[in-house]
This record gives C-alpha cells, structure tokens and sequence, in this order.
C-alpha cells in the first residue's frame, strides 16, 4: 500500500513537472521578452555565458576597433500567477581597443536593473502578452554603465501561426535624462524538434538627437530538460559606416 502511495506521487510530481513547463518558458535568447512568467515559489536564473561584440575599424571611429565582453545576467521570479519580478546585473565586462596598433584595456561591472511584468489576459488561445516596467540604475563602472538611470515600459505580444511558428513584436519606450527613445522589435519564433527551436529578430531603435539603429540577430535554443535550456546567438548591427558583429553564449535555469 505505501509503495502504491508513493509512486502515484512520483507520477504526479513528474505529471506536474510536465505541465509546469508547457506553461513556462524563458526570456533568453534575444532583444525582446516573452509573455511568460514564472511560477510563484520558483526562481528562473539567465546567464550570458558571455556575449561578445566587435567593432571594425571605420573613418569615423579614427580607425579603432573595439572587443567586449559581457557576462550579464537576470533573476525572475513569481509574485502572483499573472505577474513577477525581474533583478538584472550587467555582470562584470571587458574591454579592449586598439587605434593604430595601440591597445587599451578595460574591466568592469555593468548597471542593475529592477523590473515588474505583468501577463494580461487576453481570453484567447493563440495571442498572448505581457507589459513590463523597469528601471535601470546607472551603478556600473565607466564605460560598463548608462551613465545615468533609465526609465523603460514595454509590451510584448505573441501569436502562435501553428505548431512550427509563433510571431511576436517588442515595444520599448524608455527616458533617460529626458532623452526619449523607442525601440521595436518582431520577432520569428520556430519549433525544430522536440528539444531545438531558434528564433530570428530585427531590432529597430531610434533616440532623440541620435541616428536610427538597427540590427538582426538570429540563434538556436536547445531544451536540455524541461528546467534547463541552452542557447547560442549571433547578430549584426546595421548602423554606422561598417557594421559590428555579436555573438554568444547562454544558459537557463528554473529552480
């Protein structure tokens, strides 16, 4: 009898375990965030595993080019079933430049952030979205922080086509120093297999006083277990006279 009771609670937990991670998925990889949120009594942990960036020499940058890392990373976790919250670090960074042949080299830790999403029900099967509220505060180190705090609302919207896609589209609206800038960014989300999917992204960013920004981003995403997910992303900036490249790595825990 007491065997009988604890595997028909073995298979509940791991019943449970199943339907637990259809409901929940991570923010990692990309620019946008996803709809989900994370359970109330769980924490979900994204880690760069870092992500690198590198920027050519041009005429305008008198010929210098630049290499960072950054190894930034963000806890989520539920305070209700439709709403959580989000802690970010920038995590420490590393910098080198180099102009005509000279090299200079920089480390440091990036700014935090705090943040609030929100689920809003939409009683609908396919469409789904979240508004979040964040803060960053501007505690890095030089050429690692924003210099001042920044004030951000965005939305995130997701629409499943079929079993294979799923379209989406970020809004960013942030103010910074009484700057204000607005970001936009669709999203293609797409289902491989049962364990790999990848998305695809363009970035599209416009801030008073300064030129448009733009960027696409694309990466894979492997589901080690329905609590643990690996990612690998590239992407290239399309601003500027010559274009920078961004790639990395990341991981994904639910606890």
């Amino acid at each position: 009898m007491k065997k009988t009771f604890k595997m028909t609670v073995i298979c509940s937990m791991l019943l449970s375990a199943h339907a637990f991670a259809d409901d929940f998925s991570f923010d990692r990889p990309g620019t946008g965030f996803g709809t989900s949120i994370t359970p109330v009594g769980h924490v979900a942990w994204e880690q760069s595993l870092p992500t690198v960036k590198y920027t050519p020499p041009s005429i305008n940058n008198d010929l210098q080019n630049t290499v960072s890392i950054q190894g930034d990373m963000e806890f989520r976790t539920g305070l209700t079933k439709n709403t959580e919250l989000q802690l970010g670090f920038g995590g420490p960074g590393w910098i080198k430049t180099t102009t005509q042949g000279h090299s200079v080299k920089e480390n440091g830790l990036g700014d935090v952030s705090v943040g609030i999403k929100h689920a809003v029900d939409l009683n609908d099967e396919r469409m789904t979205m979240a508004l979040l509220g964040q803060i960053i505060v501007a505690t890095g180190n030089d050429q690692f922080t924003a210099e001042d705090n920044i004030y951000a609302l965005a939305s995130s919207v997701q629409y499943v086509q079929n079993d294979i896609l799923t379209t989406g589209i970020t809004m960013r609206y942030e103010m910074q120093n009484r700057d204000f800038a607005v970001t936009a960014v669709p999203t293609l989300s797409y289902r491989l297999s049962k364990k790999w999917s990848g998305y695809s992204e363009f970035v599209f960013r416009k801030q008073e006083s300064q030129a448009n920004q733009t960027s696409l981003a694309t990466g894979l995403i492997y589901a080690v277990n329905a609590r643990m997910q690996l990612d690998a992303s590239v992407g290239m900036g399309l601003g500027g006279d010559v274009p920078d490249y961004t790639g990395g790595l990341g991981v994904s825990f639910l606890f």
